[in-house]
């Protein structure tokens, strides 16, 4: 029997943000909870894994989002694969001016098959830099097709302008937390993902 969380409890969800390194996955997750943009010599690189929380309302429930942002160089692979565990939401992140960090979504995407513990979390892929559309190299359709192809969720976005941003994490709350299937008494964590797989094209940061 499943049942739906209480509207008055909390619920908390593991997000991870994955992809190649220069993506702008740190700048992302800076511009959604903070609201303040880090630019390229705003930051270091990703060392390991960071880690940020953000409370939110999706209609009249309560979330607490556990985001999780890992390094996108390949030695520090070893030290995130622990992280995949129990995530509810994997945003894999490429760069629309950077065709080879989108080839590298194959790669990317066979990790966190291997790694994430509940084979039916939610994918999305999310294209940043929109804001540089002149020295774009991969155009949306594209994108839409691999989601596709993946079966997950697609935003275009940027964390420069903030366009897009918010609507990501926006979607994948809103789309866990209307499936009455996802939830089940018996899961303390409050998330049982459903075993249907579904394709959702988000027109979020056109």
């Amino acid at each position: 029997m499943t049942v739906e969380p209480s509207t008055n409890e909390a619920i908390t969800l593991k997000i991870l943000l994955i992809g190649d390194s220069g993506v702008g996955k740190s700048s992302i997750l800076s511009r959604f909870v903070s609201d303040q943009f880090l630019g390229e010599d705003m930051q270091e690189a990703t060392i390991g894994v960071d880690f940020k929380v953000k409370n939110m309302n999706s209609g009249n429930r309560k979330v607490k989002l556990t985001i999780w942002d890992t390094a996108g160089q390949e030695r520090f692979r070893t030290l995130t694969t622990s992280y995949y565990r129990g995530a509810h939401g994997v945003i894999l992140v490429y760069d629309v001016t950077n065709k080879s960090t989108f080839q590298s979504l194959d790669t990317w995407y066979h990790e966190q098959s291997n790694f994430v513990t509940n084979e039916n979390a939610i994918r999305m892929i999310v294209g940043n830099k929109i804001d540089k559309e002149s020295e774009r190299s991969v155009i949306r359709e594209e994108g839409v097709e691999y989601a596709k192809e993946k079966q997950a969720l697609f935003v275009e976005c940027s964390a420069k302008s903030s366009v897009g941003v918010e609507d990501c994490f926006n979607e994948m709350v809103q789309k866990i937390l209307d499936t009455p299937s996802l939830f089940s008494s018996e899961k303390k964590e409050g998330i049982n993902l459903a075993t249907d797989n579904y394709s959702y094209i988000s027109n979020c940061g056109c």
